[in-house]
């Protein structure tokens, strides 16, 4: 029987996506997610286990019982200002978790591990582009409790046969074309997100934060990269480690940005009418520009994405939103 791959946090955004490609390929697919944020209806192949993946019983069981070489770890919390007022939770939930994650891993002989990280590791970098190898500088907990799982990831794999992807994302969006699954979070914070819950009639404003960047309008700039570019990342990332891939760690983004404005734009040409905003002053934190450096991953993964396109970024956005709409109603 073919070995499994455990993915904590599959029911989630990111997550979802992910599992839907892996499934689609005919890998065995176990999925455990304790449903704070996910959905057990988003996951579309694979066993569906509700539970927490620091929960070292239940994991040691799922490696031993599906026979896994491969763990793929999504599971953590994830808005920035939530971890600035609660950073215990998001050490305890993302870090500790990881740790305990990470034993059960290398006590069962697990081979392969891919781990969700993020372009916060980076805090703000002294450029408009953040490289691999750019120093680490988070300026919020969210982003420490990540830098902090990927070097327990490094030391572990150091001194184990364990092999890892980390894989840092920039600014996810879009869901997946076919509509099957798609960005269902609740309370969401995401620019496109919120703006095509706006544009669908779900909110009544969207907050632009800082119009006096140095940037070309005034407002921030971000690399947004498809969900299902970067799902595909995560398979690629699979089949290298397969193939006798070294650790590594990798930027996930287009490698190009566009602005708020911009975005708010698109999604106006999209949906037909203009959405309502509001214009607040900047937050704390918030670089005047983020956008990834790609040439690694493309090179390392050899990675084509396919949705690099602004408008299909948006329109799979707003047309999710809208069968959300019509679901609750």
């Amino acid at each position: 029987m073919k070995r499994g791959i455990l993915v904590t946090g599959g029911a989630g955004y990111i997550g979802s996506h992910v599992v839907k490609q892996l499934g689609a390929i005919g890998e065995r697919l176990v999925v455990l997610d304790n449903l704070s944020t996910g959905f057990a209806d988003a996951v579309l192949y694979g066993d569906f286990v509700e539970g927490d993946s620091g929960d070292m019983d239940r994991v040691e069981t799922l490696l031993r019982d599906y026979d896994v070489d491969a763990v793929l770890h999504f599971a953590a919390h994830t808005i920035v200002p939530e971890s600035v007022a609660d950073p215990l939770k998001y050490y305890g939930n993302n870090t500790c978790k990881t740790r305990n994650l990470l034993q059960c891993c290398a006590e069962a002989g697990v081979k392969h591990f891919i781990f969700s990280s993020t372009a916060a590791v980076y805090g703000i970098p002294p450029g408009a582009y953040a490289a691999e190898d750019s120093p680490p500088a988070p300026i919020n907990p969210y982003g420490t409790s990540k830098w902090m799982s990927e070097m327990m990831l490094r030391d572990l794999s150091q001194s184990s046969d364990l092999k890892h992807v980390i894989l840092r994302y920039f600014n996810v969006a879009g869901s997946d074309p076919e509509g099957k699954i798609g960005q269902s979070t609740r309370k969401a914070t995401l620019l496109i997100k919120v703006a095509a819950e706006v544009a669908a009639g779900k909110r009544e404003k969207l907050l632009i934060f800082g119009t006096d960047y140095p940037t070309p309008d005034g407002t921030g700039v971000r690399d947004y990269i498809h969900v299902s570019d970067l799902a595909d990342a995560h398979v690629q990332a699979l089949r290298y480690l397969r193939a006798g891939g070294t650790s590594v760690t990798l930027n996930c983004g287009y490698g190009h940005g566009y602005s708020v404005r911009q975005v708010v734009d698109q999604v106006n040409r999209v949906n037909g009418l203009p959405i309502a905003v509001e214009e607040q002053p900047r937050r704390p934190g918030d670089p005047p520009e983020l956008v990834a450096a790609v040439e690694k991953i493309r090179r390392v993964l050899d990675w084509t994405p396919k949705y690099d396109n602004l408008e299909v970024i948006v329109r799979t956005s707003l047309e999710w939103e809208r069968k959300l709409a019509v679901r609750r109603a």
